[in-house]
């Protein structure tokens, strides 16, 4: 059917908006697909501040808190249960190694000595008389027939047991010997009495039976020894030799040296603590045994070790960290920590001389980012 001229020219104007309009939307597809400008800028870097790990000596002073004690110290008992008949010495006397301290009185160990005595003489009378029965029976052997073998046997096996019986008497009066010279009480050092706990007359006895304290108490005086406790974390690096200085409170202006002359070699259960001990000159008697001190032992590590600023470590959840820059990103390197020594701190870790680690690193700081002159 032929077209109409109106109806044609409705129909090309409709091609031509479409037409229009798809030019419009190729070109709006076009510009969308163009890069974008913001895409092609480079990230920025973080300007931090870095530093490079040095291997150093660990030097560092630590202090604590010690005790003098005496370097020798005897608690006197009584051996045997007895009465105090003589007291020779008192609170703050000097005393000489063998010195009489206290004469103690024991009836009964007289009395049980003279026993043991007798019967030791018993005992000998009876071995004589045995022992010539067992020679005239010996003699009168060599006569053949005269004396039948049991009866020689026998009389050798009186002579035996009564040989026997003296020694066992003459051991019992020797131990009784022994306890009555339990009952005069000497210095077993040079040293001073320290602490009195009896009087004349007053019943002793050994520890936990006659007295729950000591008659006397005797210490050196001249010689003490320093004990100082140092925590699990300190003791690798306290050495046999090694100086200790130290204060005491009640001696303002006065500070006094030693040497450590020795270690536990294990920790105390309690404390977690190594002991150690320094031998302390005291000539002049100004320093006391159970005095409190405040001791300062100067630590260092056997090799050189790692040291890094404590502002370097990070502690988190993630645990111990420092941040090693590499190829301009900082990366988390763990770590353990060792002991401090003013504002460094010795560190343990994948971490090797020459290594560029963050100065001042926080959690924020992320594995990977990007930092400026690393």
């Amino acid at each position: 059917m032929p077209w109409k001229l109106p109806e044609m020219r409705t129909r090309a104007n409709r091609w031509c908006i479409l037409l229009t309009l798809g030019g419009l939307a190729s070109v709006s597809g076009c510009r969308t697909a163009e890069p974008s400008m913001e895409a092609t800028v480079p990230t920025a870097r973080t300007a931090t501040e870095t530093f490079r790990v040095e291997a150093s000596r660990l030097a560092s002073n630590l202090r604590l808190p010690a005790e003098l004690v005496a370097d020798q110290t005897v608690d006197v008992y009584a051996k045997v249960n007895s009465y105090v008949k003589h007291l020779r010495v008192d609170i703050g006397d000097v005393v000489k190694k063998g010195d009489l301290l206290v004469t103690l009185e024991a009836p009964e160990i007289e009395a049980q000595l003279a026993s043991a005595r007798a019967r030791w003489a018993a005992m000998e009378a009876l071995h004589v008389a045995s022992k010539a029965s067992y020679e005239r029976t010996v003699r009168t052997s060599a006569t053949e027939g005269a004396v039948a073998h049991d009866a020689l046997d026998q009389a050798r096996a009186k002579e035996q047991a009564d040989a026997a019986q003296v020694v066992a008497a003459k051991a019992h009066y020797d131990e009784l010997l022994a306890m009555r010279s339990y009952l005069v009480m000497r210095a077993p050092f040079d040293g001073v009495v320290t602490e009195r706990n009896v009087e004349l007359g007053t019943y002793v006895g050994p520890s936990g039976r006659g007295s729950h304290k000591p008659m006397l108490v005797v210490r050196t005086v001249q010689k003490l020894r320093l004990h100082v406790s140092i925590p699990e974390a300190y003791s690798p690096y306290v050495q046999v030799g090694e100086a200790v200085k130290f204060t005491i409170r009640s001696l303002p202006g006065r500070e006094f040296s030693a040497r450590i002359t020795r270690r536990a070699g294990a920790l105390d259960a309690a404390l977690r603590a190594e002991r150690i001990e320094a031998d302390v000159d005291n000539p002049d008697g100004a320093l006391l045994p159970l005095m409190v001190a405040d001791a300062s032992i100067a630590l260092s590590s056997q090799g050189p070790t790692v040291m890094v600023p404590r502002t370097a470590l990070v502690e988190s959840g993630m645990g111990t960290y420092v941040l090693r820059v590499q190829d301009g990103a900082a990366k988390r390197v763990p770590i353990s920590r060792g002991m401090r020594a003013g504002e460094k701190v010795e560190v343990f870790g994948a971490i090797e001389t020459g290594d560029v680690l963050v100065l001042k690193a926080s959690e924020e700081m992320k594995d990977g980012m990007a930092v400026a002159g690393g």
